[in-house]
């Protein structure tokens, strides 16, 4: 039989746009596999430069399993709040598309959305997000993680006058991304209320190798429509 694997799946919280819609901000927490220890991980991006701001991400993390999670969330939001004030992080998320992790029988590789309108399922300048995944080269050394390579993604943007590639990998991995061993569209994220139109994040879920088995991990994909 085949060992159980039991890998970290992390949880996300989206904590909202600038009114200008060019920085965005989410929460990405959880309890670590091996230790057990809450954790919490608050980034805040340039979608312009699609780059983390100067001094993020935020991290906290129990150093026992005994700590309430909520405490720990709590703590890296103390410490990400004057970021997230500087940059005027205070314009809420509409979520325009969610693949839920308990929706069955889809391999999470394309995303219809577009724009909610004011009448019950209207949805304007409608959209798809199509992921694809390769070979890459990563600046850890991933030969430990179940046998497999790590893998890149592309995001492709189709529906508008043609396709667009709003990202692709190149050359070797970020650090930060680990091993990835898979990707899955999750989610399209819009700012709401009055706030401009046309910018939308992408959120991929990313599975690098843990101590216990595949982990789950965000990342952060600006584009324009």
């Amino acid at each position: 039989m085949s060992p159980a694997l039991a890998g970290d799946r992390a949880l996300i919280d989206f904590i909202g746009f600038s009114p200008d819609a060019k920085y965005f901000a989410f929460e990405e927490y959880g309890i670590q596999d091996g230790s057990g220890f809450p954790y919490s991980t608050i980034y805040v991006i340039d979608l312009a430069n699609d780059a983390w701001v100067k001094g993020t991400p935020f991290r906290a993390r129990a150093e026992d399993e005994y700590t309430p999670l909520l405490a720990i969330r709590a703590e890296a939001m103390s410490e990400a709040f004057a970021t997230i004030d500087q940059y005027e992080i205070s314009a809420p998320v509409d979520i325009a598309a969610l693949i839920g992790d308990g929706v069955p029988d889809t391999d999470a590789k394309t995303l219809a959305f577009g724009r909610p309108g004011y009448e019950a399922g209207a949805v304007i300048e409608q959209r798809q997000l199509t992921l694809t995944s390769f070979p890459a080269t990563s600046l850890e050394d991933c030969s430990g993680y179940f046998g497999s390579e790590p893998l890149g993604f592309a995001l492709e943007l189709s529906g508008g006058a043609e396709p667009v590639t709003v990202h692709r990998d190149e050359g070797a991995l970020p650090r930060s991304r680990g091993c990835p061993l898979d990707y899955r569209l999750y989610a399209v994220v819009l700012p709401a209320l009055d706030a401009p139109e046309g910018t939308g994040v992408a959120i991929v879920s990313v599975y690098p190798g843990g101590f216990e088995g595949p982990d789950r991990r965000f990342l952060a994909v600006p584009f324009a429509f």
